[in-house]
């Protein structure tokens, strides 16, 4: 098991650092100089030199790709003098002017607002999180329950019907789903639905303060989860079809046991391991996913602050924010294996 575990560590601390070395080459292709473009027409000399220092744009390729990795690694070599005000570390070992620093992973400053981008995306994590929890419930809830009553009513009309619909669900892409929900539940139908068309989960009035507005979630995690909704449905029904043919099912309808005990107990428990599989992909890249839906919706979230960085050409918040997003997907995806390897004996970790 911690073979294993260390095995999986390492491979996905690869894939980070090879996310990293890519997000930083993208970067560095772009025309133009960054620093000029982030900061636009108010842009003095100054300014665009302290830019280029903070994020060494004036080093050569190779340094800047290699203080850059510095910067992200958790045990990394900084001058003394920064380890704590600009780091916010400890020193383990100093040798003359540098130390042997342990720190957060420094995933530097905004352009736009002087803030660290690990303060920003940490601030905006939760909304994210929130949202495509919710919008993976969801999913699960109505596509496992669409799957079973698909599969027992397999070549009738309620299956062809469930079938079409997850297969639209599939198709549709989420910008299009966002803009089609927000339009007609939340602005043609509005006085019936009483949704709004943005809004967060927590809204700050000037008389009643702080209010949990959970009608805000709604419209972001229905659309969210159509698609996910659409993948477990169908998986769902394909393997409860395949299992419901197994030999163990057909001897407990000799043995008399009622259908829902069948279903419950015996067919839907072997059933769910395609879905868990899709279920801890589907969670990490929900995160991913949420980017316009949460812009669309003004939900406040990684995708909206990312989309909005985008815009004001805030490349360390953009950088930082798709580095933060393949690190979800490493853990996930490491911690389905072991969650996978439990559920299921008949996987063996080692």
């Amino acid at each position: 098991m911690l073979q294993f575990l260390l095995k999986r560590l390492l491979n996905g601390l690869l894939v980070i650092l090879g996310v990293a070395i890519t997000v930083f080459l993208i970067f560095q292709v772009l025309p133009g100089d960054p620093a000029q473009m982030a900061m636009g027409q108010r842009s003095d000399v100054s300014s665009i030199d302290a830019i280029n220092k903070e994020f060494y744009l004036d080093r050569s390729l190779p340094e800047q790709l290699t203080l850059y990795l510095n910067d992200l690694s958790p045990i990394g070599i900084h001058p003394t003098e920064d380890v704590v005000e600009k780091y916010e570390g400890s020193s383990l070992i100093t040798f003359g002017s540098k130390s042997l620093t342990l720190k957060t992973p420094y995933l530097r400053r905004s352009i736009q607002s002087n803030r660290l981008v690990f303060e920003i995306l940490t601030d905006r994590l939760a909304g994210t999180l929130v949202l495509a929890i919710s919008s993976m419930i969801f999913a699960c809830i109505v596509g496992i329950i669409m799957g079973i009553l698909a599969a027992l009513k397999h070549n009738t009309a309620i299956d062809h019907a469930l079938v079409s619909i997850s297969a639209l669900g599939i198709s549709a892409p989420s910008f299009v789903a966002a803009t089609l929900i927000a339009y007609f539940f939340a602005v043609k139908w509005h006085d019936f639905t009483g949704l709004n068309l943005t809004g967060h989960l927590f809204e700050t009035h000037a008389f009643t303060g702080r209010e949990l507005m959970l009608k805000n979630l709604i419209l972001p995690a229905l659309t969210l989860g159509i698609r996910p909704l659409a993948i477990i449905t169908q998986l769902t029904r394909s393997s409860m079809l395949d299992v419901m043919s197994q030999d163990y099912i057909r001897t407990a309808k000799a043995k008399g046991l009622n259908n829902k005990t069948i279903v419950v107990k015996h067919a839907l428990k072997n059933a769910l391991n395609p879905v868990i599989t899709a279920v801890s992909g589907w969670l990490a890249s929900l995160m991913a996913g949420a980017f316009f839906i949460e812009y669309i919706f003004g939900w406040k979230g990684l995708g909206s602050v990312t989309i909005e960085a985008v815009f004001s050409l805030d490349f360390p918040v953009v950088m930082g924010a798709t580095l933060f997003i393949a690190t979800v997907f490493v853990i996930v995806n490491l911690l389905v294996d072991v969650i996978y390897g439990i559920i299921d004996p008949r996987i063996k970790l080692s």
